[in-house]
């Protein structure tokens, strides 16, 4: 019999990605779709895309309507899922897709986001080293049985994986890093906002959350620390908004260890995504586009070696709502729940 799952946020961009994704989910039943101000509303009039729930109804997101379910997604926007942890204490699994169980320090939650701090979840990326490439392995074996995991920040995931290969092998400096994101506005979330209209993003490029405001850095640098970097992490993170939907362009660079050759510097990214189904490094020359992984669970990685400037240069393009946030959140429930890791997820995007 299938698990029963419940999807709160069900109106929204994740939400509905996630729906997407579960509903091609063999082992799974979608049963309740929740949301705030659309509740009492038809899921189709908000997700017209997913025809094979025009069944379903938008219920209220309460405690009550989420309790009794097997599985049960929180797709809310941050300070929002810290709300259900007590009350769904008796639910098997709970993922957040937000932000409010990621963090480990209290000091970095006030920092960068503000209001009541909660507890950290497991970590939802599977393929983020631990410890370093010859150290405990991989989140992966955290998630093994996992009753409560925080889905990744689209961003800080991607960063993360551009850069933990490095670290953990000790072959560039994590004190000095740059990234520089191309990203698309879905990110943002359906909310209404000027910034967000299409007439301000359309034949544009505009950035935002400049000089280290961005609440995806202190994520960055926890997942690092986790990799094996010692001593301070600096991180220079600029996100750029450009007019296309969905999507993450992100190019980190950082110095090269001294001492460390070309060699050993793309064996480090090799060997770690070597047998990874959903992380991809493409041969020496090429660098991926967000157009390859659009819809899929896919992250592609670039590398390159700039001696010149003495430092490596990774490029890596995903789907936010896909591998960012949904895919990376429906990977973890597999794992976590004993299925097979790749199940109702596609390493194939959507072209042209």
């Amino acid at each position: 019999m299938p698990l029963s799952v419940a999807v709160s946020g069900a109106s929204g961009y994740a939400g509905g990605e996630i729906l997407r994704l579960l509903a091609a989910h063999p082992e799974v039943e979608i049963r309740t779709v929740t949301a705030h101000s659309n509740a009492g509303q038809p899921l189709i009039d908000h997700q017209p895309h997913l025809r094979s729930l025009r069944h379903l109804t938008l219920q209220p997101s309460t405690p009550e309507v989420l309790a009794g379910h097997d599985i049960v997604f929180l797709a809310l926007p941050h300070g929002q899922s810290g709300q259900y942890t007590e009350a769904l204490a008796d639910t098997a699994l709970v993922i957040d897709a937000g932000a409010d169980h990621r963090l480990t320090s209290p000091e970095d939650w006030d920092a960068f986001y503000g209001g009541d701090f909660h507890e950290a979840w497991t970590y939802g990326v599977p393929e983020l080293l631990v410890g370093g490439v010859n150290g405990t392995g991989k989140q992966r074996e955290k998630l093994v049985g996992a009753s409560r995991i925080a889905a990744p920040g689209c961003n800080a995931s991607t960063v993360a994986l551009s850069l933990a290969p490095g670290v953990a092998a000790g072959v560039i400096d994590p004190s000095d890093i740059v990234s520089v994101l191309a990203v698309g506005p879905s990110g943002a979330g359906k909310s209404l906002k000027t910034n967000l209209l299409a007439a301000e993003i359309l034949g544009s490029a505009n950035p935002y959350a400049i000089g280290g405001t961005h609440r995806h850095i202190p994520e960055i640098r926890q997942a690092l620390r986790g990799a094996g970097a010692a001593g301070d992490i600096r991180i220079s993170f600029t996100p750029v908004l450009v007019p296309m939907s969905r999507g993450i362009l992100a190019t980190s660079t950082a110095p090269i260890a001294e001492g460390a050759s070309d060699a050993q510097i793309r064996e480090a990214w090799e060997s770690a995504y070597a047998d990874e189904p959903f992380v991809q490094l493409l041969p020496e020359g090429s660098f991926p586009r967000t157009a390859d992984v659009t819809g899929a669970n896919t992250a592609l990685m670039g590398l390159a070696i700039d001696r010149a400037a003495g430092r490596v240069v990774v490029v890596t393009a995903v789907d936010n709502l896909a591998k960012g946030t949904a895919g990376a959140a429906i990977q973890s429930m597999n794992i976590a729940l004993g299925f097979a890791e790749t199940t109702g997820l596609s390493v194939n995007g959507v072209a042209p």
